[in-house]
């Protein structure tokens, strides 16, 4: 089981860092001690299902993700999500795509 929550751990370690928020802030957004943050990121403890449904909200993933890793592909938050993660030089690109999508959908 602590492989488990390792792995859960890392996932909200990785998403927290690309959306540039502290520790400070999400254990604040959650109303935990930052103390009890660092545990669940390092895979020592777990979260209520409660706070699990807030940090999948806060991260803008889905609790899927969080727990097993994969992203329900039909799940808008998770596109969202991704989309804000695309890399500036690649804005344009992403922007020019789903442009054309919307035009050939009509």
């Amino acid at each position: 089981m602590k492989d488990y929550k390792h792995t859960m751990g890392l996932r909200i370690k990785e998403k927290r860092k690309s959306l540039k928020l502290t520790q400070e802030e999400i254990a604040e957004m959650l109303d935990i001690s930052v103390k009890h943050l660092s545990e669940v990121e390092r895979g020592l403890t777990g979260l209520s299902i409660e706070n699990l449904i807030k940090l999948s909200n806060i991260l803008g993933v889905s609790i899927d993700y969080i727990v097993k890793g994969k992203a329900d592909k039909n799940n808008w938050d998770c596109i969202i999500s991704d989309l804000q993660n695309v890399p500036k030089e690649k804005e344009k690109l992403v922007k020019d795509l789903i442009k054309t999508s919307i035009e050939l959908s009509k």
